[in-house]
């Protein structure tokens, strides 16, 4: 590994550990020549991943798509940051585990209506308004129903 400091080549590694759940492993690392030290970070190269929009346009995955759908989605609601974190991380996950090239939004979607569905039912309805495009009341009023019935299942 170049080092950062002198530009040579050589380096020795003082310490490694892994990080975000073993997905990354980190290393301190030490220049032969210079003896400064410095970190780096490793972690597996991933094929990247196409979302396949309703109008067959094709975009790159974008995770803090996700991210920022869901937070809005959950604006004023009583879901905690950490909540919203592990949702984002369960869809991407969930979408990566696939192993496929591509995946539609419609899916990406359904992944991140089910969490909510289970995090907060405002929140879910919030996001289902806008994805299921419910435009007017009586298709609004359907998805909510549908939530009271699961809601009374249980």
């Amino acid at each position: 590994m170049k080092c950062m400091y002198c530009g040579a080549i050589d380096s020795r590694v003082m310490d490694s550990r892994p990080t975000d759940e073993g997905s990354v492993i980190r290393r301190r690392r030490e220049c032969i020549k210079c003896g400064r030290r410095f970190t780096t970070y490793e972690k597996i190269e991933t094929m990247p991943l196409m979302v396949v929009k309703r109008n067959g346009s094709r975009q790159l995955f974008d995770i803090e798509k996700v991210r920022g759908g869901i937070i809005k989605a959950c604006e004023k609601c009583k879901v905690s940051a950490d909540q919203i974190e592990k949702l984002v991380m369960e869809v991407d996950s969930a979408v990566h585990d696939r192993n496929e090239l591509e995946i539609s939004s419609l899916e990406i979607g359904e992944l991140i209506s089910d969490g909510l569905r289970k995090l907060d039912p405002v929140a879910y309805i919030r996001f289902s308004s806008v994805y299921r495009e419910l435009n007017d009341l009586n298709k609004l009023m359907e998805e909510m129903n549908k939530l009271i019935k699961k809601e009374n299942e249980v």
